[in-house]
């Protein structure tokens, strides 16, 4: 009865694929493009739900390579890939391969799946090996180099990474592909940071911003080293940058700048530039930045209006909390509500994500120049609103 269930299948799988030929041909003589997906969908999800995984190899292995089928055969071995089962989607696609009758033209494309498929199995030397070989290929060379990049971040090969972008950015004037290469070199210049080569560091850190003026954390990197150097007011301008390149990140420069401006700096020009920034750039890290230091200059009962002035028009849990503790201080007293509203406040405030990356939604407590989650440079960002910035 088996074999009679597998002749069966057979009979329809030869026919699906005969079907799909037919249909693939007819398309290219009307010039038109054959979308794999959409033409086979339907008729493998039948082929996938019906029958079983020993018949479905067997159509795999019966099935003939020829320009009409080969979309058939990647479809197949996709559809492995996404249900997990990555060993057979390597099977189907090195069978591929190995068959003479493989038109040329499709093997890099082949190829290129089966470098996904040992990316998925975590094969990454064999995946590597592939990815390489198709870099020069005009039509997968791009895809096939994106995904070097991806492998060579996962495993921290930040050099290897940024060669193979920097040869992306020779024949591509793509934005996106600068702005990665920049926070590749910026991770090898906080890793020559590490060694204390400052001078190293420094000019990996310039040639970041070369490569994307906007990079905040190749400014924070040029910052830190000004600190180390003991050049604490170019050190104090470098940080001021953050705001002009990306406010959103304001709030990573602004706790480097008060603890330099505390320790090495004169508090009353801080009060101006701290003014002017929150001027242009209102955000509530800002806001307790400047009214901590108004408090430092002219006293507890001036910050204390400034930060209810602000509240009014810009609130924020952090400000109230803020604005609750100084008051009481002010007036000598705590009371009982006075507490409990900041040990609320705090607890929402410990709880709540702190960053936010605005491409796919990851959140956390923690900064990632790379996002975790999509795998895309700058994009976590810190929260905005009310219990945030």
């Amino acid at each position: 009865m088996d074999i009679v269930f597998h002749w069966l299948l057979l009979t329809v799988a030869v026919a699906v694929g005969w079907f799909v030929g037919r249909l693939g041909g007819g398309r290219r003589r009307s010039g038109k493009k054959i979308a794999d997906e959409d033409s086979v969908k339907d008729r493998l999800q039948f082929l996938f739900t019906n029958y079983s995984d020993q018949a479905v190899d067997n159509f795999v292995q019966s099935l003939a390579v020829n320009t009409d089928t080969v979309s058939l055969h990647l479809s197949i071995g996709r559809h492995f890939r996404n249900k997990g089962e990555t060993d057979r989607a390597i099977l189907v696609h090195q069978n591929l391969l190995a068959r003479p009758e493989l038109p040329p033209r499709f093997s890099p494309q082949v190829t290129l799946e089966l470098a996904m498929d040992f990316l998925n199995a975590g094969l990454l030397d064999r995946a590597e090996a592939l990815l390489q070989e198709l870099m020069g290929d005009k039509e997968y060379g791009r895809k096939a180099a994106q995904q070097l990049i991806e492998l060579y971040q996962q495993e921290s090969e930040w050099g290897k990474a940024a060669d193979v972008a920097r040869a992306l950015t020779k024949n591509d004037a793509d934005p996106g592909m600068f702005k990665d290469l920049a926070y590749l070199t910026c991770e090898l210049a906080e890793k020559t940071l590490a060694l204390d080569d400052r001078w190293a560091a420094q000019k990996l850190a310039k040639e970041a911003l070369g490569y994307d003026r906007s990079c905040v954390r190749a400014t924070l990197i040029l910052m830190k080293i000004l600190v180390r150097q003991g050049s604490f007011r170019d050190a104090g301008n470098q940080g001021l940058k953050v705001f002009d390149q990306n406010p959103d990140f304001g709030p990573e420069a602004i706790d480097r700048l008060m603890k330099l401006e505390h320790e090495h700096g004169d508090i009353g020009r801080l009060v101006k530039k701290l003014r002017k920034l929150y001027e242009t750039y209102p955000s509530t890290s800002l806001l307790l930045a400047l009214v901590e230091s108004v408090e430092r200059v002219s006293g507890r009962p001036v910050a204390i209006d400034l930060l209810r002035r602000e509240l009014e028009i810009r609130p924020s849990m952090r400000g109230l909390l803020r604005l609750v503790e100084m008051a009481g201080y002010e007036k000598g007293v705590t009371t009982d509500e006075g507490r409990l509203v900041s040990r609320i406040g705090l607890m929402i405030l410990a709880n709540r994500p702190v960053y936010r990356c605005v491409s796919c939604g990851f959140s956390g407590q923690q900064l990632h120049w790379l996002c975790p989650s999509c795998k895309q440079w700058e994009t976590v960002r810190p929260i905005q609103g009310v219990e945030a910035e």
